[in-house]
């Protein structure tokens, strides 16, 4: 009986403490951020992510098929992730086929800076040649 509530007692103080940590992390891997300068107000993820990278809202990379056009590579720093539909840039490798994300119209017509999973995505390196 004493050890069932010893494990309940330290169960019940430490609880707290693992979700303000739970927490802290999802804070700092979610955070909304401005709508991307010179951007369309609707269906804008390729122009934000070519905002980002290139620092210039580039007409010809609007379309999130368009990235497909760069060469194929590991997901990493500063590479660029692409569906079809959605196109968001990689910040940060977190592992495990997740990634810290720049993601404009992320939902809600919002950017945001979160966490993603590649699950679905191609990563493009928009820095190589075009094809």
């Amino acid at each position: 009986m004493r050890v069932l509530l010893a494990s309940l007692l330290f169960f019940a103080m430490s609880w707290p403490a693992q979700a303000r940590h739970h927490h802290q992390l999802h804070e700092r891997h979610h955070a909304v951020v401005a709508h991307p300068a010179g951007c369309p107000r609707r269906s804008f993820c390729g122009c934000g992510v070519a905002k980002y990278v290139f620092g210039a809202p580039i007409r010809s990379l609007w379309l999130a098929r368009n990235w497909f056009r760069f060469p194929r590579a590991a997901p990493g720093d500063g590479m660029v992730a692409v569906r079809p539909h959605h196109v968001f840039a990689i910040i940060r490798n977190l592992g495990g086929g997740r990634v810290l994300a720049y993601d404009p119209n992320s939902g809600g017509h919002m950017t945001r800076i979160h966490e993603r999973s590649l699950r679905g995505y191609a990563v493009v390196n928009p820095h190589g040649r075009r094809t």
